[in-house]
């Protein structure tokens, strides 16, 4: 344990390090290209949701017709079309909504919303509208943020921008905590909440949609404050009305039927059945962002016992995620590694060979301390999370946290080694343990 063992962690995350720095470049542009799909989960998953020129219009060097009600060059060219105070009244219980400040493609920021990577999605769209709120009573910000294009093929693409952006997020302490997609929302939208700790009892929460309907493309952001990450409801109600200002102004398509925020995870540009960067857990002592790389499949600690050959896993991959830019130990980060069998039996089967090893560790490994942190029982996923700690003598004690899930014919097992200011708690790691399960959809 003291020697094989951790030798080869160290040395894969420090490698782990070295080739994500070569590859941070190549991904910074994979995050402009964005993503159009959004991937369904149930079962009790985690809850799912330009400005361009410069004169005194939105479209800067363009133009612009008083006549809002026609596409092309001229749509949306009024600051009418967007929401007023009590338009967000759905946002929050109490306290009343006013518009804080208003800007056109001229003045709007280079950013106006969480993840946001660059000031517009369509630098070579019509116009942008940034328009911000405020509740005096409960101290609670929103900002609307409308983009249009020259045309409904430029909006799709900006639209994929903006959701790619928020699925691989890199703001560092910033962590997607629910996700949904929308239906009478635009031609399409999903609704994400990201959460950031305060440094007190309560964390900071922003509840993003993103939708399009013709030349536009429509954020709405709501930022809030509380103990638990709050419900779709009132983003997706004010996103609907402020989507449908745009569908009467330019004659566009708004949905039928009525507003639904489903389950729902967004896409990322990680390895297929991964999870992103953003799916991971924040540390209040790093404020740098998570990044992965392909890791080496292993068979766990002196616990596990794992042995993907021989439960005859069809396919397994392990991916790491470290932090290359914080000044942290080379043990430091999470393995993941998804595996797939040939039925959901044999899955299962595995995953339950596996729990009975951990939670037998500490009768049959006398160095060894096993604790269950977590369990996961939930409609398409089962599964199991602990703390174990080796002692191997002479003052060396070794913690990890251990997490092993099943979900149709996959299985997902999380190693994390807990270090000195770098440990996370009971709750956050099942709760990725559920996450990665989820992600694992998707592995082929």
């Amino acid at each position: 344990m003291s020697g094989s063992h951790r030798a080869p962690r160290g040395g894969g995350r420090a490698a782990a390090r070295e080739a994500r720095r070569q590859q941070s470049r190549r991904r910074n542009q994979l995050i402009g290209a964005g993503a159009a799909a959004v991937i369904l989960i149930g079962g009790g998953g985690f809850a799912a949701v330009n400005a361009f020129g410069g004169d005194d219009s939105p479209g800067g060097s363009k133009s612009s017709s008083p006549d809002a009600n026609k596409g092309g060059e001229n749509a949306l060219s009024d600051a009418k079309v967007l929401i007023d105070g009590p338009a967000a009244k759905p946002l929050t219980a109490a306290g009343s909504w006013a518009i804080a400040a208003t800007a056109d493609g001229s003045s709007a920021p280079d950013k106006s919303f969480v993840c946001q990577a660059q000031r517009f999605a369509d630098p070579a769209g019509v116009r942008t509208w940034v328009r911000t709120f405020k509740n005096a009573a409960t101290k609670d910000t929103a900002v609307q943020y409308v983009e249009v294009s020259n045309d409904t093929t430029a909006a799709g693409k900006a639209y994929s921008t903006i959701t790619g952006w928020l699925s691989q997020c890199n703001t560092p302490q910033v962590r997607l905590v629910s996700s949904y997609t929308t239906e009478g929302l635009g031609e399409r939208g999903v609704i994400a909440v990201f959460g950031q700790p305060t440094g007190s009892k309560s964390n900071k929460y922003r509840t993003v949609s993103v939708s399009t309907a013709g030349q536009a493309t429509m954020v709405f952001e709501h930022d809030s404050t509380g103990s638990t990450p709050p419900k779709p409801d009132g983003v997706l109600a004010t996103a609907g009305a402020g989507l449908k200002r745009i569908c009467t102004e330019t004659g566009a398509d708004c949905g039928s039927g009525s507003l639904q925020a489903r389950t729902g995870l967004l896409p990322t540009q990680e390895s297929a059945g991964f999870m992103a960067p953003i799916d991971l857990p924040v540390l209040s002592s790093i404020d740098k962002p998570w990044v992965s790389v392909d890791g080496e499949v292993r068979s766990g600690t002196l616990c596990e016992k794992i042995d993907l050959k021989k439960a005859k896993a069809t396919k397994y991959k392990t991916q790491t995620y470290v932090v290359p830019e914080a000044q942290v130990p080379t043990e430091f980060g999470l393995d993941a590694t998804v595996a797939r069998f040939a039925t959901p039996a044999a899955a299962a089967a595995f995953v339950t060979q596996i729990r009975k090893n951990v939670d037998g560790c500490a009768k049959s490994t006398s160095t060894a301390t096993v604790k269950s942190t977590g369990s996961i029982n939930l409609a398409a996923t089962k599964g199991e999370a602990w703390k174990a700690t080796y002692d191997t003598g002479g003052g060396k004690v070794f913690t990890f946290r251990i997490g092993i899930a099943g979900s149709g014919d996959r299985a997902v097992y999380l190693l994390y080694p807990v270090l000195k200011n770098l440990d996370i708690t009971d709750t956050a790691f099942t709760e990725i343990l559920s996450r990665a399960a989820d992600r694992s959809a998707t592995f082929k």
